[in-house]
């Protein structure tokens, strides 16, 4: 077991499935204490504890429904109250809904927003709040922040490319607290919201210059990368892992 990261304590904002449950057993490995927040996913995020509990690391599942911001900053305050401390928080929490402008809903409008920006920003905050010198803060956000090739991706794209201008703001906040914080930009990813095999798998391989789906652990292996020592002098980053999808 990598040991970078033994002492520290994680939370993870969406951390039931994919990308986010991919990180919390990498950071996991690596010796961090893992809270794993669920809005939905009681059953899977409770299950990824058991198995990093039973693989020796510690970790536990928390209700924190990102779309509500007094239920996360709870659940982070008391994740900090629990183990003493806070040093990483991973924003992984997403959602994706896709539509042309004239069909777009304006609800669908206002929780992409509540949940691909609104939630980095809440948890961001009362992350901060309790973090010492050296807190790590890193949001998955997506290629598609650069490149949307396809109609009806807008309000998705714009959502993402939020996360790139209030990085770089925040990494002006933080950075006399030596708190980094950065972007982590997923291409096509193998997860339940867009799995390798599905029907714009295809498609998307034509625009890339590696023609393959993601895997949750090559994303996850980059947060870890952000979330150790040796990542210290990197902030207000936009880090591409997208296959070539943006080249």
């Amino acid at each position: 077991m990598n040991s970078d990261l033994n002492g520290k304590v994680a939370f993870i904002n969406g951390g039931s499935r994919g990308i986010g449950a991919a990180t919390a057993r990498r950071l996991a490995r690596a010796g961090a204490t893992v809270a794993i927040g669920y809005a939905a996913s009681a059953s899977a995020a409770h299950a990824l504890a058991a198995d990093i509990e039973a693989a020796g690391g510690t970790a536990l599942a928390i209700h924190a429904d990102a779309a509500d911001a007094a239920a996360l900053t709870g659940a982070i305050d008391s994740v900090a109250a629990r183990f003493g401390r806070l040093d990483i928080l991973v924003n992984s929490a997403g959602v994706l809904r896709m539509g042309p402008l004239h069909e777009y809903a304006l609800e669908d409008f206002d929780q992409t927003v509540a949940v691909n920006v609104r939630s980095v920003f809440v948890a961001a905050k009362a992350a901060a709040a309790h973090m010492r010198e050296g807190g790590r803060i890193i949001n998955i956000g997506s290629t598609n922040a650069q490149r949307m090739p396809f109609a009806g991706g807008a309000v998705y794209a714009m959502s993402k490319a939020a996360l790139t201008g209030l990085v770089k703001g925040l990494a002006r906040d933080l950075g006399s607290r030596n708190i980094t914080i950065n972007n982590v930009a997923p291409g096509p990813v193998d997860t339940d919201m867009n799995p390798a095999h599905g029907d714009f798998a295809t498609a998307l391989h034509g625009l890339m210059a590696l023609p393959r789906h993601g895997h949750a652990d090559e994303v996850a292996a980059m947060v870890a990368y952000l979330a150790g020592p040796e990542a210290g002098f990197v902030t207000g980053a936009d880090l591409l892992i997208d296959g070539g999808f943006a080249a």
